[in-house]
């Protein structure tokens, strides 16, 4: 193995260094981009907010799952943010721990009730 391990000579073996996790995040923000276009269009498109008008976009099959893959993406590129801070600033294993279990649920928690919310419409 080389000793000198800094530079383009650098052994990159293991962690990857958060490439996937980059990957994913592009990803989910394209995600949640498309979806506001769609958004953007169909507002457009409807002519107005009224109640009738977003229950009416809604109440598509297509639309909701839109949405609500939206709001995974949304989740899941939080989830990928607030682990990293967690890992970055929380030394103490215990706390870190806790702090990134309490997170998953927290963000579980809000993809069932966006859930919820999406197919009550």
């Amino acid at each position: 193995m080389s000793t000198n391990n800094i530079g383009p000579k650098r052994l990159v073996v293991g962690a990857h260094y958060g490439l996937k996790e980059w990957i994913i995040q592009r990803i989910t923000a394209v995600v949640m981009v498309v979806f506001t276009v769609v958004l953007l269009v169909a507002y457009l498109i409807a002519g107005g907010a009224s109640y009738e008008a977003w229950a009416g976009l809604f109440s598509n099959q297509l639309m909701k799952l839109l949405t609500f893959l939206t709001f995974l993406s949304l989740f899941y590129h939080a989830w990928i943010g607030i682990r990293d801070i967690w890992m970055d600033y929380i030394k103490p294993v215990g706390i870190r721990l806790t702090l990134q279990t309490l997170t998953v649920l927290w963000l579980v928690a809000c993809a069932a009730y966006a859930a919820e919310i999406l197919w009550k419409v």
